[in-house]
């Protein structure tokens, strides 16, 4: 018996990782998705009057193996790959991707969703039904249903490539990353390096049985380098070979898995009565249209462009006044940066780590999380692991009722991909008159602890941290009926607000006090330190945010317009960058080749949403900063109407629920410090 076909026998059904093995993977899912296809053709071939109950409903709560299957299989290949999975991705994908096409190009199972769609208007519906039965319906019109037998065909050969290619360019930018190595054997290449930072480059260097010491692309590894490092050539070495990633012309180059993934998107968008990729997209996002996405990043970049403009030349005056530079290259800007920022706030990042020991930040969002939704997290060893660094815990409420089931991945390693996300082994749903709660991780690359110092984060990786960690109570007080509603299966641009929003309390002196304790003698964080915080955190807000624009035009002019004329992906994107632009172009350098939010994660025309849900957490913080930010009534209220509540209605309804108003941009530009408070 294959045990990843069966009812796991194990505390809270968790996933008993330690007893799958590779090989299981393969015939599992051969038999998880026959047995999904009996369910669906039940329900496509039932002999019973179409009703909600037996269609709409029926088919949310279908191919439940199938799913807890893929959760365990494609979160591990992001977390602890291998030769051998990365191999079983790329046979099942097209398998997967056709079993999805099986379904909503399936006629009868069409016409039944359809039957009940047209006489919704007569069915008694709650909110969440109604919405779940709408979400079907696109489900199948949006996806071909109403397609000729000739285009219903071509879609499922785009669906099978594209998948295809998605996992190529993640492929390649994980083996581009993990074959770069900077070997350094004299010290004074390390001068300007922080301790803590040397010695882990020492560290990882003994690893791999070299002297002296290495430096990698890994984020814990490289930003240190990029901020610290005083040898202005090897910034440059490494600068470029982080920017030149799958694009170097040889068996790891993406720039064909780019144009080919979208022009296939458009296709596949053309064949669907779309006019762009993007159009299909936002039909189902906040934003609606390409245009509203476009007036919003143009009407940002109106606001930011100036103050970028006069932080950059402030900074290239800076570098010219301490060391003679002529002109500022990208590999500068954060050296010269950190620099600008200690002589303006005194304030470095390794002043403050000491104060951000890793276990007492984990506790620290942990004791946030219970003083606001009333949470309680104990560490258990009594649940499998997929590595022994994971660390779990068990979640309950105020009562003592299970919460959720949470896992937290926090180190790099060579089977894991770089960044930090955070995702679901099992989501949560109502069946039977059972609350079945949810299995929560968050997975991040935080510098690991040496021989002579525990994990001690910068703030941007404590900000990193929160912000996973409000993703994660997304998915943990989820409290919806349907499984395909539950946790963060929200609109796109709707997604980021949890988790952007909790970030807000990492500058708060009331938050901070209560986990930023030095790791040697427990004492609390200095005040004043707090105050420059406070103080630094809009330093260089216009450049952040002309870079964060950037990135969300790059997006759309590869899904906004027809692509197929497009030959030269560096042409193309140093024209998308025009606007944006503050530092001389690389010509080594290709952001779309590595861009994987875009092209391997589903951000593809969403890219936007962190700045527009940047918008909605500037403004609902700014209510917690009006009744106190560990008011009750206001987290009760955020609870109620946004974390609990997924996706069964309208995101903008949810947030006026809990504002009592739409957000307005003016909380995020005063925020920023680019409009007068």
């Amino acid at each position: 018996m294959n045990i990843l076909n069966t009812t796991f026998n194990t505390p809270y059904h968790t996933a008993p990782f330690s007893k799958i093995k590779n090989e299981d993977y393969m015939p599992a899912f051969l038999k998880a998705i026959k047995k999904a296809k009996v369910e669906i053709d039940t329900i496509a071939n039932s002999s019973e009057t179409p009703s909600f109950k037996n269609t709409i409903e029926a088919l949310d709560f279908s191919g439940e193996e199938l799913d807890r299957l893929s959760s365990i299989f494609f979160n591990l290949n992001s977390a602890e790959t291998n030769d051998h999975i990365q191999k079983i991705a790329q046979e099942v994908s097209p398998l997967l991707s056709d079993f999805s096409n099986d379904i909503t190009l399936n006629e009868s199972l069409f016409k039944r969703v359809k039957a009940v769609y047209d006489q919704k208007s007569n069915l008694d519906l709650t909110t969440e039904q109604s919405t779940l039965l709408d979400k079907k319906y696109k489900g199948f019109s949006r996806n071909g249903a109403n397609l000729s037998e000739e285009k219903k065909t071509r879609l499922r050969e785009i669906d099978k490539q594209s998948s295809k290619l998605k996992l190529n360019f993640g492929e390649n930018i994980l083996a581009e990353t993990n074959k770069f190595e900077m070997h350094l054997t004299n010290e004074n290449d390390l001068t300007g390096l922080p301790e803590g930072a040397k010695e882990a480059a020492q560290q990882l260097a003994e690893s791999k049985n070299k002297e002296g010491w290495l430096i990698t692309l890994d984020y814990p590894s490289y930003i240190p380098f990029m901020t610290y490092a005083d040898n202005r050539e090897l910034r440059k070495e490494l600068a470029i070979s982080a920017g030149s990633k799958a694009f170097k012309g040889d068996a790891l180059d993406n720039q064909d898995n780019v144009l080919q993934i979208v022009k296939l998107r458009h296709e596949r968008a053309n064949l669907l009565g779309y006019k762009t990729h993007a159009h299909f997209v936002l039909e189902e996002r906040m934003a609606k249209t390409p245009e509203t996405v476009e007036n919003f990043l143009n009407e940002l970049l109106e606001k930011a462009k100036p103050a970028a403009q006069n932080e950059f030349e402030n900074l290239e005056q800076f570098a010219k006044d301490l060391d003679g530079i002529d002109r500022l290259e990208k590999w500068d800007g954060s050296y010269y940066a950190e620099k600008l920022k200690q002589k303006l706030f005194s304030l470095d990042d390794e002043q403050l780590k000491p104060y951000f020991k890793l276990e007492n930040v984990i506790n620290g969002a942990f004791t946030i999380a219970e003083r606001l939704f009333d949470l309680k997290f104990e560490e258990i060893d009594t649940i499998d692991k997929y590595h022994k660094d994971v660390l779990t815990y068990k979640v309950t409420d105020n009562k003592g009722n299970l919460v959720s089931i949470f896992y937290a991945d926090f180190f790099p390693r060579a089977g894991k991909r770089n960044g930090a996300w955070m995702t679901v082994y099992k989501p949560q749903y109502i069946k039977d008159g059972v609350n079945d709660r949810p299995h929560i991780s968050n997975v991040c690359n935080f510098t690991k602890p040496t021989k002579s110092k525990p994990s001690l984060l910068t703030f941007n990786e404590v900000t990193t941290l929160f912000h996973e960690f409000g993703h994660a109570l997304h998915g943990m007080l989820a409290n919806t009926t349907y499984p395909s509603l539950s946790g963060t299966s929200v609109f796109w641009d709707f997604v980021e607000l949890p988790s952007q929003v909790l970030e807000n309390w990492c500058y708060e002196k009331e938050a901070l006090e209560l986990f930023a304790t030095h790791y040697e003698t427990g004492a609390v964080i200095p005040m004043e330190l707090i105050e420059k915080i406070k103080a630094s955190s809009t330093f260089h807000e216009g450049m952040q945010t002309l870079r964060q624009i950037s990135f969300g035009l790059l997006d759309m002019s590869w899904h906004g317009q027809d692509p197929t004329a497009i030959t030269n992906i560096k042409t193309h994107e140093f024209k998308a960058f025009e606007n944006t632009k503050l530092y001389p172009d690389v010509q080594e350098n290709c952001m779309s080749t590595s861009f994987a939010h875009i092209f391997q994660g589903g951000y593809s025309s969403g890219y936007y949403s962190y700045k527009w849900a940047e918008l909605l957490d500037a403004d609902a913080f700014e209510y917690f900063l009006e009744e106190g930010i560990f008011n009750k009534v206001v987290a009760q209220k955020f609870k109620d109407n946004v974390l609990s509540q997924g996706g069964i209605e309208d995101p903008m309804t949810l947030y006026k629920r809990f504002r009592g108003k739409e957000p307005r941009p003016d909380a995020l530009l005063k925020r920023a410090g680019l409009i007068e408070k």
